[in-house]
């Protein structure tokens, strides 16, 4: 396995931890204000955190390109836009469903994403499909929804899930062609911006409400989105759409051993089985099962 996509996986594994410990932030921030107020101010948060980022890791040679410029943010744009569906679904569905439904029913992008990719035409090995079917079990065991049943809020998260599936394309695409900083601030400014009007008009922000949620939405802002989605972006520019949802799919994994550690939850045989499916899952995506003929070989050697 080449060094960079090595350390493409441990971003996108550390990504998927901050996320994880993220849904109890959420779930504890939505008792205090309403969704669009906590992303909005969230994500804002995130904007303001990754500009002195931004700014020590200026690229001047690159991004005297007009292209390169316009990339970032076309691209922040477009993502932030998917992103504020995404989190507003999620966000939204919370209020409808548990936890444990919430988490499983987003971590379905991992079936989403190599679905999406075959319209797109990705490749997608043998390797990955077992990945992906040992990942999607685990997930189920984990997550012990019981009696599962599909309404209003649990119909919000599976859409939140197709949005996040395409993002991770969207990012796919735009993280080769601009700077990851840039590409991260004009997403947050753009998703923060978007939730931060429609909640001025929709929900009713209190000073005593903003100071019950801070500590989450400090989370939220610092960590979600200020380092996590912008490690999401870093990590994806060498890591393949399929192996990043798997990846970042572990969030489950952290949010249950979190909630455990932290919140003292009790995790039965059944998670720690679909804990350890979902690692083998990860570890499997990232074997090569197929052979290398000799006819690519002299044809790479060629190139």
């Amino acid at each position: 396995m080449k060094s960079k996509t090595i350390k493409s996986n441990i971003i996108l594994l550390i990504t998927a931890l901050i996320w994880g410990l993220a849904f109890t932030a959420q779930s504890v921030g939505m008792k205090y204000v309403g969704p669009f107020t906590f992303n909005g101010i969230r994500f804002i948060l995130g904007a303001i955190c990754i500009v002195p980022v931004m700014l020590f890791f200026k690229e001047d040679k690159i991004e005297e390109n007009s292209k390169y410029a316009r990339a970032a943010l076309v691209g922040g744009i477009i993502c932030g836009m998917v992103n504020f569906l995404g989190t507003t679904l999620q966000q939204i569905g919370l209020m409808y469903t548990t936890v444990g439904k919430a988490g499983f029913i987003t971590g379905l992008y991992i079936v989403i994403v190599p679905i999406i990719g075959i319209f797109l035409k990705h490749h997608m090995g043998i390797n990955s499909w077992i990945g992906v079917l040992f990942a999607l079990v685990g997930l189920y065991l984990l997550c012990n929804t019981g009696s599962f049943s599909v309404g209003y809020g649990e119909t919000l998260e599976l859409s939140g899930a197709f949005f996040f599936a395409v993002q991770i394309f969207i990012i796919d695409h735009f993280s080769k062609k601009a700077n990851c900083y840039r590409l991260a601030f004009f997403q947050y400014v753009t998703c923060g911006a978007v939730s931060l009007i429609i909640a001025l008009f929709t929900e009713k922000i209190t000073f005593n409400a903003l100071y019950g949620a801070a500590i989450p939405i400090l989370y939220g802002g610092l960590g979600s989105v200020g380092i996590a989605y912008t490690l999401q972006i870093i990590g994806q520019k060498n890591a393949k759409p399929s192996h990043a949802a798997i990846i970042m799919s572990m969030e489950s994994v952290f949010g249950a051993l979190g909630g455990a550690i932290i919140l003292g939850e009790r995790m039965g045989a059944k998670n720690l089985i679909g804990c350890g499916l979902m690692l083998l899952g990860m570890l499997v995506a990232q074997i090569k099962l197929t052979k290398t003929s000799k006819k690519q070989i002299i044809e790479k050697k060629a190139v």
